[in-house]
């Protein structure tokens, strides 16, 4: 347990250790650190003759300034080279040196090569560094691990490449994996525990590592998203069981909605929660027991449970679902009393302001997980209370502060251990981390394990009740190259056949030359009759949204589409309140590319608005799918703390969009 807590200690020491030395004498110190050595190092005449070269192979690509940043791109090392004798030599660390050369052997292809490249913006999404590392190890071909400096951060990014079946001289290159923005000056608890879980040593001793390919199938499963995935599911599992036990819930109401369903309501507006707090939405503050305590008025913390309700209902209710302007604490009375836009409990909190200025922090959503379910009618005449958001106090409603704080089982803590990302992974590039796949995954998983006809299998499944990616992007795919085929046909004389481009169109992994094609969105609407968590309108949006990048990528046809688009909606306008809304609209599509040129944002919110539409018999499923656009939605935006709310769009308005109902009940 010691030398465990060394190892991550003196990660940490080296992640700091990039501010005060050159580059590559800090990569060099994280990989010895983490047990790596070797005597095939880089030096500054070969690396910079190797930069020249890369740079001479990213000019012959498509658009390089775009898909590879090549304009970034600062500086580039070769750190080290280590195979087979390096690990051998870690194995039976007595040995002497085992080298003649202390060059970098380019034929040496069952090797890892580490090389740095440092870019100059601060922030770069997942896409594009897996991009230049894609590049790069296409270049060299051989396994290289990149490390990407930027800003106040660090990026791992390595490739899993297997044998061509053709040519098994040549290898195809696979998904990329990143640990992505570690803070150099405060790196993040899940963060070091994944990087100390590469420690060489601890491959030998737990995993049997002894050559090149054993540290390459160890270093496949430690960063693993799978397994990532469900080992988080069977420690939240835990903490849901345990909160049936321990929370107390109104069930004896007018609608009675069981102990299980609360849970899983509460979950699942946490998760998405912590999603936008990796963006900076929700301070960090409420969520940290040392700071909260200290603003409740709680005698025994540990055994009070005044933190649901003075803090997390009103950043559910009163903060996330109201606008910001509009925010204030509740008077009492009859005309406040079933408001669910007020802040309530004063007589909970002994600093107020302290808590308003953290509430204070987050954006308007305007998103429907965050309706109070509460009824406006007294119980009495028929009404219930489902979340109990009232400025009574409802003993019927109690959910211990231990459920989130304790230490070795509460949900915060759980929470934190883990990193989190708002950007959903693909079948070519992933982070280590759970992305916001995971909301529906939760969901599904715990819905099933509570119906009687799924629930045991459920259990068993321990999280793989759940449709997997794989399956749903080739449903996706399949889906919308059927839809344009049929819908549109190509205008050159191309002899390919126009299945076949549209599937090299939607190939995350392709290159794509072919843009000279073009289709609008007027006729492809996209209906899911069984929305679950959103997994396949999610992948209609990532998809189409590939095909609009690779089509236009600097958004001027999609922008003169839309405004065509509202310009004949202005025309039809019944009167003269509907041209007025009209035109403003075309205003603000003028605004959101002018804001965006050279983001996603403009292709993902009018593909949203227009061409995606959902159903689902449980109306939490169709508001987890809509809470995924907005976190969608949320990646291609930085928040500005002087724009109105924070520089964040709020959700728009998709109630016709996603509606919960029956499909398999026809319409008299």
């Amino acid at each position: 347990m010691n030398s465990e807590i060394a190892i991550k200690q003196n990660i940490e020491n080296a992640l700091k250790n990039f501010d005060d030395q050159p580059l590559r004498e800090a990569a060099t110190t994280l990989l010895n650190t983490l047990g790596y050595y070797s005597e095939r190092v880089g030096n500054n005449e070969i690396d910079k003759d190797r930069f020249e070269r890369l740079i001479e192979s990213a000019l012959d690509t498509a658009n390089p300034s775009q898909k590879l940043r090549i304009n970034d791109w600062q500086s580039f090392f070769q750190i080290m080279q280590i195979a087979d004798e390096e690990i051998n030599q870690q194995v039976d660390r007595e040995q002497g040196s085992l080298f003649e050369s202390t060059q970098i052997d380019d034929t040496l292809r069952t090797s890892y090569m580490f090389v740095t490249v440092q870019l100059t913006k601060n922030t770069y999404t997942r896409t594009q560094l897996a991009d230049i590392t894609r590049f790069i190890n296409k270049v060299y071909e051989k396994s290289i691990m990149v490390i990407f400096r930027y800003g106040a951060v660090l990026s791992l990014a390595i490739i899993n490449r297997r044998p061509n079946l053709r040519n098994t001289t040549k290898q195809v290159l696979e998904k990329v994996t990143l640990i992505k923005d570690i803070n150099l000056d405060s790196p993040k608890r899940a963060h070091i525990d994944i990087i100390s879980e590469l420690h060489l040593h601890r491959l030998i001793e737990n995993e049997g590592v002894r050559n090149f390919d054993t540290l390459h199938n160890a270093w496949e499963g430690i960063l693993n998203t799978e397994e990532l995935n469900k080992q988080f599911y069977r420690k939240l599992f835990a903490w849901y069981e345990w909160a049936v036990k321990e929370a107390t819930f109104p069930t004896d109401e007018n609608r009675v909605v069981k102990p299980e369903e609360h849970v899983i309501r509460l979950i699942t507006r946490l998760l998405f929660i912590w999603f936008i707090k990796e963006k900076g939405l929700v301070a960090d503050a409420l969520f940290n027991k040392s700071q909260i305590q200290d603003l409740l008025i709680e005698d025994d913390f540990d055994n009070g449970d005044s933190y649901y309700r003075a803090v997390l209902q009103n950043l559910f209710f009163a903060t996330l679902n109201t606008e910001i302007d509009k925010r204030m604490f509740s008077k009492g009375g009859n005309s406040n009393h079933r408001n669910f836009s007020r802040y309530r409990y004063e007589k909970q909190m002994c600093d107020i302001n302290k808590l308003r200025s953290l509430f204070a922090q987050t954006p308007f959503i305007n998103g429907g997980l965050f309706d109070c379910l509460d009824s406006f009618k007294a119980t009495g005449e028929g009404g219930y209370r489902i979340d109990c958001f009232s400025d009574n106090q409802y003993h019927k409603l109690s959910i211990p502060n231990r459920l989130f704080f304790h230490e070795n089982r509460g949900l915060l803590p759980l929470l934190e251990h883990y990193k989190f990302t708002v950007e959903e992974n693909t079948p070519v590039d992933q982070e280590v981390a759970l992305d916001p796949e995971l909301l529906g995954r939760v969901f599904e998983n715990l819905l099933a394990a509570i119906n009687p006809e799924t629930g045991e299998t459920a259990r068993k499944q321990t999280g793989s009740y759940y449709t997997p990616r794989a399956i749903v992007d080739y449903m996706v795919e399949e889906t919308l190259i059927a839809t344009l085929s049929e819908k549109c046909q190509p205008t050159d004389s191309n002899e390919v056949p126009w299945d076949e481009r549209l599937r090299y169109l939607f190939d995350y992994a392709k290159m794509f030359d072919d843009a000279h094609e073009w289709f609008d969105d007027r006729e492809l609407k996209i209906l899911d009759p069984a929305v679950g968590s959103g997994a396949f309108p999610m992948g209609i949006l990532h998809k189409l949204t590939l095909a609009l990048r690779r089509l236009d990528p600097d958004n001027t046809r999609w922008e003169a589409l839309q405004k065509q688009l509202a310009g004949e909606r202005a025309a039809a306008a019944f009167n003269t309140q509907d041209q007025q809304a009209r035109d403003a609209e075309l205003t603000e599509i003028s605004a959101t590319f002018e804001r965006y040129r050279d983001s996603d944002f403009g292709r993902k919110l009018y593909l949203i608005q227009n061409s995606i539409f959902g159903v689902d018999i449980q109306p939490i499923a169709c508001q987890i799918a809509k809470l995924r656009f907005f976190i969608s939605l949320a990646i291609e935006q930085e928040p500005d703390r002087d724009a109105d709310n924070f520089g964040i769009k709020p959700l728009p308005n998709l109630e016709t969009r996603f509606v919960a109902a029956d499909t398999l009940i026809g319409i008299d």
